[in-house]
C-alpha cells in the first residue's frame, strides 16, 4: 500500500514554496499527496513565528490532523518549530520537530514512521543554518512562489525571524534561472519571487557576489515566463537602479511591495529600521513617475511599545498621502528574546485594535481608488482557476482582482480585457477584448 501524506501551512508565500518543495521530497519517497481533510499516514505542518497565536494554531491544526486520521505520524517543521522546539513537541498527538537546518531531510527522519511515548527533535542552534535550500511552489497552475533568498542580518527589534531563518543566504543566479526555465516548462505563466529578505540577494557564505538586479535582470530575458512578481523589498534595497530596470523590463511587472511598519521616524528608530519616512516617500515618488499605474502595497505595524496616539496619527497622515494603493495592518505583539518585548511603553490593547480598524479602513479607501483610477483602460488579465458563484478571477499586471463570469477555456490563459466597473464584491469586472487566446 503506498503511503499518504498531507500538507498544512501557516504563514508566508516562502513558508508555501518550501511546503511545496517537501512535498516534492515526499513523492519522490513513494509517497502520495492528498488533501488535508483525507486521511493520512503523515501529516505535515510548516508553521510561522510572525502572526499571532503560533502556539493556538499549531494545537488547532494537530488536533484536525489526527480527526481525520487518529494514528497518524504528525511532523511540525518552521519558524515556529525552530523557536519553540520544546513547546510544540509537548503537544498531544506530535510525533517529531524539526528545526530550521532539518526540514529539508524531513524523509531521512521519517521513515520509521513508528510512535514514540515523546515527540522526537531534531532541532540545531540557528546559526549552524547557513545553507541555502532552493524551493518553489508547483500546484497553483497559473502562478508559482519562487525562493531566490533566505534568512535575514537585520535586527528589526520586533523580528523572531532572524532566530528562527538564521542569516541572510541566497541561491546562485544560474540555479535560479535553469528553475524558473523549469517552472516555465509546466506551463505556469508567473512566478513570484520570494525571500525573507530578497533585496538582500546575493550572498553566498557571507560574501556578497550577485546582487538583486543582476537576478532581475537575468530573469527578465526567461522565455516562456509572461509575468515575474517582486513579492515584499525593503525601500533602503529597493534602488532606482531596479526601479528603472522594471519601469522597462519586458516580464516584471508593475507592482511592489514595500514595508514602511510606521509613518513616524521616532518609532522606526525604536524598531531598528534601516530608513527613515523620507527616504520612503522619495521611493513612492520615484516609482510614480516612471509608472503612473503602477500598484504599491505597504506593510505597516500598530501599537509598537512607544507609540502615541500623536505617532499614530503621523503614520495615517504619511500613509493617507502617500499614493499607495493599498495596505497589510499588523497589530503588534510580544515576541520572546526581541528587544521590543523589554521595552516600555506599552499600548494598551485597545489602543492597538481602534488604530488597526483605523488603517483597515483607510487601505479599503486606497485599494478603492486605485481600482477607480485603472477603469475605462485596457489591461493583460491572467486568470486563476477558482470558481466562487459563477464568477472566476484573474489579476491585470499591476495587481487590480478582476472577475467575469466563469470560463473554463480562461483559466491561466492571459487575455487582453478592458476594466468596467467595480463590482459589489469590491473587485472589477471586466469585457473580454480579443477571442485570441496568449499562450
Amino acid at each position: 500500500m503506498t503511503k499518504k501524506v498531507a500538507f498544512y501551512t501557516l504563514g508566508c508565500k516562502l513558508n508555501f514554496s518550501e511546503t511545496s518543495s517537501i512535498g516534492r521530497l515526499f513523492q519522490d519517497a513513494g509517497y502520495e499527496p492528498v488533501p488535508f481533510n483525507e486521511r493520512a499516514d503523515v501529516y505535515v505542518i510548516n508553521t510561522c513565528s510572525v502572526t499571532d497565536h503560533a502556539d493556538k494554531k499549531c494545537r488547532k491544526v494537530v488536533k484536525e490532523a489526527l480527526k481525520y486520521s487518529p494514528e497518524a505520524y504528525i511532523t511540525i517543521v518552521g519558524c515556529y518549530a525552530q523557536l519553540k522546539p520544546k513547546e510544540i513537541a509537548e503537544i498531544e498527538g506530535v510525533d517529531m520537530v524539526l528545526g530550521a537546518a532539518e526540514k529539508f531531510n524531513i524523509i531521512e527522519h521519517i521513515n520509521e514512521l513508528t510512535k514514540q511515548p515523546k515527540a522526537i527533535i531534531h532541532n540545531e542552534p540557528i546559526e549552524t543554518t547557513n545553507v541555502f535550500v532552493p524551493a518553489f511552489s508547483i500546484g497553483d497552475r497559473t502562478r508559482t512562489f519562487l525562493k531566490v533568498q533566505d534568512g535575514c542580518d537585520y535586527s528589526c527589534t520586533f523580528c523572531t525571524i532572524p532566530l528562527a531563518r538564521g542569516t541572510s543566504r541566497s541561491g546562485y543566479i544560474t540555479d535560479i534561472v535553469t528553475q524558473a526555465k523549469e517552472i516555465a516548462a509546466s506551463g505556469i505563466k508567473e512566478i513570484v519571487l520570494t525571500g525573507v529578505n530578497i533585496g538582500d540577494f546575493g550572498l553566498h557564505n557571507g560574501v556578497r557576489e550577485e546582487s538583486f538586479l543582476d537576478l532581475v535582470r537575468a530573469l527578465d530575458e526567461v522565455e516562456g515566463i509572461r509575468r515575474f512578481r517582486i513579492s515584499s523589498i525593503e525601500p533602503n534595497l529597493l534602488s532606482n537602479d531596479v526601479i528603472n530596470f522594471v519601469a522597462a523590463s519586458k516580464r516584471f511587472v508593475p507592482h511592489f511591495h514595500m514595508p514602511l511598519q510606521s509613518g513616524s521616524n521616532k518609532i522606526l528608530g525604536k524598531m531598528r529600521r534601516r530608513y527613515r519616512r523620507e527616504l520612503y516617500a522619495e521611493r513612492v515618488k520615484t516609482i510614480k513617475s516612471l509608472m503612473p499605474d503602477c500598484c504599491i502595497g505597504v506593510d505597516v505595524i500598530v501599537g509598537f511599545p512607544g507609540e502615541t496616539r500623536a505617532d499614530f496619527l503621523e503614520t495615517y497622515k504619511f500613509l493617507n498621502e502617500l499614493p499607495v494603493s493599498y495596505l497589510h495592518v499588523f497589530t503588534y505583539s510580544e515576541r520572546e528574546n526581541t528587544i521590543a518585548a523589554q521595552m516600555e511603553g506599552s499600548v494598551p490593547g485597545s489602543s492597538r485594535s481602534d488604530r488597526s480598524k483605523m488603517l483597515h479602513i483607510l487601505s479599503d479607501k486606497k485599494r478603492r481608488l486605485f481600482y477607480e483610477e485603472q477603469l475605462g483602460k485596457e489591461g493583460e488579465v491572467l486568470f486563476e482557476s477558482d470558481e466562487k458563484k459563477g464568477l472566476m478571477h484573474g489579476f491585470t499586471p499591476n495587481y487590480v482582482k478582476v472577475e467575469i463570469p466563469y470560463d473554463p477555456l480562461l483559466v491561466n490563459e492571459i487575455v487582453a480585457a478592458k476594466l468596467i466597473e467595480i463590482s459589489e464584491n469590491n473587485h472589477v469586472r471586466v469585457e473580454q477584448l480579443a477571442e485570441e487566446l496568449h499562450h
